[in-house]
């Protein structure tokens, strides 16, 4: 379930809260070919099955990158901020990616609001992800990300 804020003076109470988890998301092999064309990163773990079965990972995985541009996606069902005329993703501070996102696999992203911070027309907003894999063992990304909402 969604936390749902209106306006910045809400979103700023919520600091240091968890937010909440977003719903699942299967990765598929068509996604991270399309990723594969996207970014010219070919690598045989991504988009060969037949030759990463017996590779490192059993099979093939989701490049790291891939797995931090879900985040936004992600997101859309941890956080709603009514009240803003528009947002937009700023970067990360940090990013990890500590355990790979196997493909066929379910990943969710959990986030906590770091911090708050008032910009020319807007305020900046940080959010500690943690991406994991449905009953991996330890999460696939963790990172820092940064949006900018606009009044």
């Amino acid at each position: 379930m969604a936390t749902h804020v209106t306006g910045f003076d809400e979103l700023r109470d919520k600091v240091g809260e968890h937010l909440g988890y977003s719903d699942y998301h299967t990765v598929t092999q068509e996604q991270v070919n399309l990723f594969a064309d996207a970014t010219g990163d070919h690598q045989w773990i991504h988009v060969d099955p037949e030759r990463a079965a017996s590779g490192p990972f059993g099979g093939p995985i989701a490049h790291g990158y891939l797995t931090l541009s879900l985040v936004p996606i992600l997101l859309g069902s941890v956080l709603k901020v009514d009240g803003v005329t528009m947002g937009v993703n700023y970067g990360t501070n940090k990013v990890r990616f500590s355990s790979p996102v196997p493909v066929g696999a379910d990943i969710r992203a959990g986030a906590t609001l770091a911090s708050v911070e008032d910009v020319a027309g807007g305020i900046q907003v940080a959010l500690d992800v943690i991406v994991e894999v449905r009953d991996a063992p330890k999460p696939s990304c963790v990172a820092q990300v940064v949006f900018r909402y606009y009044h």
